[in-house]
């Protein structure tokens, strides 16, 4: 039972490298990436390719199957259901709408929202998909990745202009996103709605790329409301990262 266990243990922990390399990964750097000796990893593998968890390229590279996707779909469908108490508390102390998003390949997609008791609102559809460049939440998703990969991504969907606001050149986005890093929150000023402004922070260890938001009428959300509510994202971001822990690291 015990080495059934720790095989289960060690399947995940190759999943996981695959995950944080991309998706992608030969033989040999999942044995550097693990520490594993190469004939267990291929012995769990070849499991996992069986059962669709994972696939072998015509490289032999290894890749993340596609029976993750329904896995995934579902987790994150739960993640949204989860995070509306968070949400909905932030509501109650800002007053504004509040949202959760995750970064899906090179799009920002939504998965929960509280909108707020004003007559004059914002709405977005869960499950809505938009580009990162031009969002509070996408440009805090942004900011947790490597300046390659954030180019690299910037290159496929390329950066419409959305308002006059819109950052539209690469170098001033990187830019912007080393602001965000230090400041530890993202603003979309007018940049994807005129007359729309929103404040974002990133989940600090989640287990994949998440921010929430609070987006309201610029009238509304005003430098000074800005300065006020990003404590207080930031505290429901670490009470809801908590949460996700399992129990023996919390």
């Amino acid at each position: 039972m015990a080495e059934a266990v720790r095989s289960l243990e060690r399947a995940f922990e190759l999943l996981e490298h695959l995950a944080d390399a991309g998706g992608e990964m030969a033989l040999s750097e999942l044995t550097e990436a693990s520490g594993l000796p190469m004939p267990t990893i291929y012995r769990l593998m070849r499991t996992l390719v069986n059962h669709g968890y994972v696939r072998q390229e015509p490289s032999k590279r290894y890749a993340l199957g596609p029976r993750l996707i329904r896995l995934g779909e579902g987790a994150s469908r739960l993640l949204g259901a989860w995070a509306r108490p968070t949400l909905a508390q932030l509501v109650d102390a800002i007053g504004e709408t509040a949202n959760m998003a995750v970064l899906e390949g090179d799009e920002v997609v939504y998965v929960a929202q509280v909108p707020s008791r004003h007559s004059m609102r914002m709405f977005t559809e869960v499950g809505r998909r938009v580009q990162p460049h031009c969002t509070g939440v996408g440009k805090a998703l942004l900011a947790q990745l490597p300046e390659p990969k954030v180019r690299d991504i910037l290159a496929r969907t390329g950066m419409a202009a959305q308002t006059p606001h819109t950052f539209t050149d690469p170098d001033a986005l990187v830019d912007e996103l080393a602001r965000i890093r230090a400041q530890g929150y993202a603003l979309d000023d007018e940049e994807q709605e005129i007359g729309v402004r929103c404040v974002a922070v990133a989940l600090p260890g989640a287990p994949s790329l998440t921010a929430i938001s609070v987006s309201g009428p610029s009238a509304r959300m005003t430098a000074g409301t800005v300065a006020d509510v990003v404590p207080l994202m930031r505290d429901a971001a670490t009470r809801f990262t908590a949460s996700l822990k399992p129990p023996a690291d919390r």
